[in-house]
């Protein structure tokens, strides 16, 4: 089973990542990556832990080993439940703050596999790719991220309209061999201590974005593969202290930057074809099956928040007062709305061939009302915190100088906690909904689905429209103008 320790080996690959003006050489310990690494490793060690192998894993139906059961294809309710179980559960180990932990990427394929029926009427070649490349990252429980949006430069202008025609990763070149790929992509949250990647496009494309039109996987270290990582809230972070969360969970966000990589057929699922770039996540359950692994993460972090809420009013001593009492009661409900509409997916599931699906609709209107969720829950946060997020110590060298403490000691005081226990509540709470690595999330939260109208454009056309109009028919079908003509008559 794979462990913490071989996941960190597995990271020393020689991979090109760049941050701060120079190349970062061992992620694993370079100071802006060496905690998230950890933090990704630690999730392999809550799975091999004997207490949670039987929850976190099953056995690879074709090496016989044990691996995630996020590569678990379900075929029934109960599958689905105890699929979401373990989710939730590797979910609680970094308390909602790894957005692409590895069930993410990995759900996709799993919703992939589960349309194979799809890439075989595309191409069979293709669809023998994927079901090869399937079992390799399911037998070898590779962390996977992917690339599937494509730099912003001009928007109003398709992939084959900007300026340099591969700014946008797209084919260079062709032949028995495979293809090479040039450009960039984006977003490879968690690409810095994944193994692969999975270089693909879920934005729209038209005649003339044909090479653009790609779907594969490489390995991190492929030769001209470059990752550009953005800043690092780690290494920003002073102190585990002062930064609870960036210091551990900042899973960081690069560009990647394809220099003329050669990527082999077998690795090879879509190339050319527009049209299935659509079809592979929404003529599947891909698309389904990845944003229900996120609204299971974003639920054990909703729960997170509500203990920090909580936490802010017993510590500055209002939890008895009612306008306190009636804001957390607000932040309940908001919060087990999400986790109602988790349920509520699995439960109006249905099944797609062999395998049972979430219910899409649930799914999409879940994204659509927690994009404006998050935003409103953190700010109510910040309403009840006040002034005590910002009136903190400087850092926690601090309570090192007897001066400086013993004025700590009398200005953050708590009628429930001591002095050293407030500013460590507050620090938490301060990193986990105003710090940088906080606003990181909240624009994370905001956009990883896609922009508010993408989300909205799913929720209209995956919502039973038929059913709700067949009522609405039904009542004007009971009656007639004729029928008040008679009514009416005989009123008189």
């Amino acid at each position: 089973m794979k462990t913490g320790s071989s996941h960190i080996r597995s990271l020393q690959d020689g991979r090109k990542v760049f941050i701060d003006g120079a190349e970062a050489g061992d992620v694993t310990v370079h100071p802006a990556f060496r905690n998230a690494v950890r933090s990704a490793a630690s999730l392999y060690d809550f799975q091999a832990d004997p207490a949670h192998a039987e929850l976190m894993t099953i056995e690879s139906p074709t090496s016989g080993g044990r691996v995630n059961r996020t590569w678990a294809l379900p075929t029934s309710y109960a599958d689905l439940v105890e699929r979401r179980r373990a989710m939730e559960a590797w979910a609680g180990t970094h308390y909602g703050f790894m957005g692409r932990s590895p069930d993410h990427v990995a759900s996709c394929f799993a919703g992939m596999m589960m349309g194979r029926e799809v890439f075989d009427a595309y191409d069979p070649a293709r669809a023998a790719a994927l079901a090869d490349y399937f079992a390799y990252a399911r037998d070898n429980d590779l962390f996977l991220t992917y690339v599937i949006i494509n730099p912003q430069a001009d928007r109003s202008k398709a992939a084959s309209g900007q300026a340099d025609p591969f700014l946008t990763a797209g084919i260079v070149d062709e032949d028995s061999q495979g293809i090479t790929l040039r450009g960039a992509k984006m977003l490879a949250t968690s690409g810095i201590m994944a193994n692969e990647v999975f270089v693909s496009c879920i934005q729209p494309l038209g005649a003339g974005d044909e090479n653009y039109a790609i779907s594969l996987a490489l390995p991190m270290n492929a030769p001209g593969l470059k990752l550009l990582s953005r800043k690092s809230y780690e290494a920003a972070a002073p102190s585990q202290f002062d930064n609870p969360l960036a210091s551990r969970f900042d899973e960081n966000d690069a560009v990647i930057y394809f220099d003329d990589v050669k990527v082999p057929w077998d690795r090879i699922f879509v190339a050319r074809d527009t049209a299935m770039m659509m079809k592979q996540f929404h003529a599947t359950p891909a698309h389904v099956l990845q944003n229900y692994q996120c609204q299971v993460r974003l639920m054990v972090k909703m729960r997170f928040l509500m203990g920090i809420a909580r936490r802010i009013a017993e510590t500055n001593g209002i939890i008895g007062l009612p306008p306190v009492r009636d804001m957390l009661g607000q932040l309940a409900a908001e919060a087990a709305l999400v986790d109602g509409m988790v349920h509520g997916m699995e439960a109006k599931g249905h099944q797609h061939g062999p395998y049972f699906v979430p219910d899409s609709h649930l799914l999409y209107a879940a994204q659509v009302l927690t994009q404006q969720l998050y935003a409103k829950i953190i700010n109510s946060l910040r309403d009840l915190a006040g002034g005590g997020l910002i009136m903190l110590p400087s850092n926690v060298a601090d309570f090192a100088n007897p001066e400086i403490a013993a004025i700590i000691a009398k200005t953050q005081q708590s009628p429930v906690v001591g002095s050293e226990d407030r500013v460590k509540f507050f620090k938490l709470a301060w990193d986990a909904i105003g710090s940088e690595f906080a606003s990181r999330h909240s624009q994370y939260e905001m956009f990883y689905a896609g922009a508010g109208f993408v989300t909205r454009a799913h929720s209209f056309r995956s919502y039973d429209w038929a059913g709700s109009t067949a009522l609405v028919d039904d009542l004007l079908s009971s009656y007639s103008l004729k029928d008040s003509e008679h009514i009416q008559q005989a009123a008189e």
